[in-house]
């Protein structure tokens, strides 16, 4: 039986094609000079399709050279043609032997070679030492191809040669060739964020017109602050990211308000899990953050560090190697938050929580204040369901005025006076039920016994 394909061509297949084949004619031209068959090496002209494919997008970028591509496409020649380099040296070792010029190496699953540092050192250099320092600049950590996390040389052992690490492409740029797109990362012990998103909008939100007046300030950075670095020529006097704190009582709209601000602007946010970030062994809490802050950059990601008091609380004296580690851990956050190109979002219930080295490098400290009346009055009147049926003698403005509750708990009260007016078959809701959900709000938040 023949299945018809219904899914369209991907963009990326013919390009990948055109410049795998090209990448093994170069190599089998450097190999062919190796052994002696040929007298000179002669790159050869690659033709691709000028499309909106993400191979025609890299080859268009005005950076790319040659050695950038080659360098490309044999990180990706392991992904899509995994026994290239494998046949290509079969070729001139029909027998097997040893190639050590050739580098490469043998991975966990991956039984074909993978190429490293020396195997692009081979391919561009060939045993021209000048043509190889050249090849070194390129695999560097200032190079613009690991800047941007687009492929990097894997560590290796201290005192062993740095071009004997495996070359690396970055997973997202194989996804997207395959895909067409790149996923949020799924949380996990590599990448402690959730991905958060919400169907609520800006409307739903009841805020403090000072704080909704501050929120439009961050939502203004995120649409006009590349125009004003690179149009208008500020990235050489101001740093490309922002840095701020929401701070108030639980339940008053700071997750939310930093959810609306990726809807709105197109900026995936992501919840940063500090109970994941941190811990109790030396280096290791730098670790995580250095793997989380890699992931996110170049991304325009909005991190939100929920309950934040954790890390970023006040730094103390050092009084043991404990206090130490800990001021050290503050420290190089601070570096990594002072670094990042996007929006970070610092969510603490007390603003005096937060260490002062922090506080003095944000642009903005937003206070999410309880609600005052007249907010709660628009929380009830929103937050309750059409779908019920309020009795006369509940009146909105004596509710908000008497109860001081945050927007989270009249959710929570709203919830229970829905689910309790289905499981009765009635959709009416009277005052005496009201005020018994809301005294069992404030039981549950501690307030009386």
């Amino acid at each position: 039986m023949t299945l018809p394909n219904s899914s369209p061509p991907n963009p990326n297949a013919a390009n990948i094609e055109l410049a795998l084949d090209w990448l093994a004619k170069i190599i089998a031209g450097r190999l062919n000079v190796h052994f002696g068959k040929t007298e000179q090496y002669v790159s050869k002209e690659l033709n691709f399709r000028d499309d909106d494919s993400w191979i025609a997008r890299f080859v268009n970028r005005k950076e790319t050279g040659f050695h950038e591509f080659v360098t490309l496409m044999l990180a990706l020649a392991p992904h899509f043609r995994p026994a290239l380099l494998d046949n290509l040296i079969a070729a001139c070792l029909p027998e097997g032997a040893d190639f050590l010029e050739f580098g490469g190496m043998k991975g966990t699953h991956h039984r074909g070679v993978l190429p490293t540092g020396e195997t692009v050192q081979f391919v561009l250099a060939g045993d021209d030492l000048e043509q190889g320092l050249e090849v070194r600049r390129i695999l560097s950590n200032d190079h613009w191809l690991t800047r941007n996390r687009i492929l990097w040389l894997e560590p290796v052992r201290e005192g062993e040669p740095m071009m004997s690490g495996r070359l690396l492409v970055n997973p997202e740029i194989v996804e997207e060739i395959v895909t067409g797109k790149v996923s949020p990362p799924a949380f996990s012990l590599d990448f402690p964020a959730e991905h958060i998103e919400t169907a609520m909008e800006w409307r739903d939100l009841i805020l403090n017109p000072a704080t909704g007046s501050q929120i439009r300030e961050i939502e203004n950075w995120i649409t006009h602050n590349d125009t004003l670095l690179n149009e208008w020529g500020m990235r050489k006097r101001i740093k490309p990211g922002y840095r701020a704190l929401f701070y108030g009582p639980p339940g008053t709209g700071k997750t939310l308000t930093a959810t609306l601000l990726g809807k709105h602007t197109g900026k995936d946010v992501f919840r940063v899990d500090l109970s994941r970030v941190i811990s109790k062994y030396i280096g290791e809490t730098e670790k995580n953050l250095s793997r989380l802050f890699d992931k996110a950059e170049n991304k325009n990601w909005i991190l939100f560090f929920d309950e934040a008091d954790a890390l970023f609380s006040r730094r103390t004296d050092i009084r043991d190697a404990h206090d130490k580690y800990a001021n050290q851990e503050v420290a190089y956050l601070l570096q990594r938050i002072e670094g990042y190109n996007g929006l970070v979002i610092l969510a603490s219930n007390q603003r005096a929580n937060i260490d002062d080295a922090f506080v003095r490098r944000l642009q903005a400290i937003i206070p999410f204040p309880m609600p005052r009346p007249e907010e709660r009055y628009e929380i009830w009147r929103k937050t309750f369901p059409a779908q019920i049926e309020l009795a006369d003698d509940i009146d909105w403005h004596r509710i908000a005025a008497r109860h001081e509750l945050t927007g989270a708990s009249i959710l929570n009260v709203t919830q229970f006076c829905a689910i309790d007016a289905l499981a009765r078959a009635s959709r009416r809701v009277d005052l005496k039920s009201l005020e018994a959900a809301i005294k069992r709000e404030y039981v549950k938040e501690g307030k009386i016994v």
